[in-house]
């Protein structure tokens, strides 16, 4: 395993910049950031161009290699999360292309993972987003099988308000889905797993992983808190609203040393990736940085 940092935090600075501090700090890996230059932040760490992926030479690749390798680094993955399905057809072209975009990249750059979405309609029934994800993922996984690349979703519902159940913005959150994922996509996917999104579904982690783990191609580390008083003021009907509050690995519900059994159970041996969403650790890059600090120390003890 090698623990390592998504770059999304760091939209101000240049990936040298990023990497620099990266490779002072003891990590080991990047998920870069690879959202489209000239686009805006429309949520909050979303919209990092650490890389333009539409504008990579083979010579601008071998750069960035050579510049991660003097540090010690190496890429665990190109990040680009958008929603493949949502309701705006021009706005589904829109972020497909870019994500064909990303996975050429990333074939340039000799990475076998691009982590992204399937996406959701939040108009639509579950089964209304699978049918339009059957539409559409096919050709986007084709094109990624034929560059070597592996399109890895993350299990986020991407819920952020009260009447967005049952598919939020992503429909890729539970096993019944991941399971139609798998069986109709085959070994063109994998999942990106983050644990956190567990917590407040009330979904057994350790199960998950025991059933999922060999589909895992790449891992986020970040960490989930319950506020008892939020939950108790709102219930379970409120899909989180007010009780979930992401944190950084070891503040807040996620059973580490378990995670880290049931990873090594299943034969998972590849990066973990410390993702920050941590609204006590923001406002100045320092801050940020401390974060991860923070997280590191906690999870280096699981890293061999």
């Amino acid at each position: 395993m090698k623990l390592g940092i998504l770059t999304a935090p760091f939209a101000d600075q240049s990936l040298a910049e990023v990497a620099d501090w990266a490779a002072s700090a003891g990590f080991k890996a990047l998920e870069i950031a690879c959202w489209p230059a000239s686009g805006t932040q429309t949520r909050r760490y979303a919209g990092t161009c650490h890389i333009d992926v539409t504008d990579l030479s083979d010579a601008k690749a071998q750069e960035i290699l050579a510049m991660l390798a003097a540090k010690g680094l190496s890429i665990s993955g190109l990040g680009y999360y958008p929603n493949p399905l949502h309701a705006d057809a021009d706005h589904r072209k829109a972020v497909i292309a870019h994500l064909r975009h990303v996975i050429t990249a990333a074939a340039k750059l000799g990475v076998c993972v691009v982590n992204t979405f399937v996406g959701g309609d939040r108009s639509l029934t579950l089964d209304q987003n699978w049918t339009r994800a059957q539409t559409l993922f096919p050709d986007i996984i084709a094109h990624a099988r034929d560059h070597g690349v592996t399109l890895a979703f993350e299990n986020c519902p991407m819920i952020f308000s009260h009447d967005e159940w049952p598919g939020g913005h992503n429909i890729a959150y539970a096993p019944r889905i991941w399971r139609r994922i798998f069986a109709e996509w085959g070994d063109g996917v994998g999942m990106n797993f983050d644990p956190s999104h567990l917590i407040w579904q009330m979904i057994d982690i350790p199960r998950f992983i025991a059933e999922f783990g060999p589909r895992m191609v790449h891992v986020h580390a970040k960490d989930l808190m319950i506020d008892r008083d939020g939950l108790y003021e709102n219930g379970v009907m409120s899909l989180g609203m007010g009780w979930q509050v992401p944190r950084m690995p070891g503040l807040g519900d996620v059973d580490w040393p378990a995670f880290f059994a049931g990873l090594y159970r299943a034969g998972y041996d590849g990066p973990i990736i410390i993702e920050h969403e941590d609204r006590v650790f923001e406002g100045t890059n320092d801050m940020v940085k401390r974060g991860f600090l923070l997280a590191r120390n906690v999870l280096q003890p699981f890293i061999t």
